[in-house]
């Protein structure tokens, strides 16, 4: 696994290691993570991720969250509650000498905290939940009732079946890889 693009194009990161502690991760490949930042770059959605706020919930190695800072996001806090996640997180961090821009935060996606006064709320939220479980629907309703999505923000859910747009936010599009689904949705402005 490796950074795609940016300034730390190439870099290799550390990955899911073979024991029972790092089970549930399950890393974007290569190749879905470079499908799914040329859709970001296309045009579409203006240009997301050039000095973004994300948020990357269920980060697990990271890859995702620092994919985006690689290639120009302002900064990151990635979300994940296992010690073998927040062990990768930090290990990549440091690797890709992303710690002044790139914080974590050990928590349930599903139970988020309020987001912390004076923390802009993210404008690039990637959810890569287990598949199948429901947990992306309820960690974005976590994260959007806790104040962490700016209004407008974009999000990139990745599972195993396209997802719908749950209130208050709209479907922007869906793209299948394989066995994964990645839906875009925005998140709804302030009313006019």
């Amino acid at each position: 696994m490796r950074i795609i693009g940016g300034q730390c194009r190439g870099l290799t990161l550390a990955a899911v290691g073979k024991g029972d502690t790092a089970a549930h991760l399950r890393p974007t490949s290569d190749r879905v993570r470079e499908s799914l930042f040329n859709v970001l770059a296309g045009g579409r959605f203006g240009d997301p991720v050039e000095e973004a706020i994300v948020l990357d919930l269920f980060s697990g190695t990271g890859a995702l969250a620092l994919e985006a800072l690689s290639r120009g996001a302002a900064n990151a806090t990635l979300v994940d509650s296992g010690r073998a996640a927040q062990r990768l997180l930090r290990d990549n961090i440091t690797r890709c000498r992303m710690e002044s821009r790139a914080k974590t935060l050990s928590s349930d996606a599903t139970r988020l905290p309020a987001r912390p006064l004076g923390q802009p709320a993210a404008t690039l939220v990637f959810l890569d939940p287990p598949y199948g479980k429901g947990l992306g629907q309820q960690a974005l309703a976590s994260a959007a009732t806790q104040g962490w999505i700016a209004p407008d923000a974009l999000i990139v859910f990745e599972e195993n079946a396209a997802q719908p747009a749950p209130q208050g936010f709209t479907l922007s599009d869906q793209r299948r890889y394989g066995d994964t689904w990645i839906t875009f949705l925005e998140a709804d402005g302030p009313s006019q």
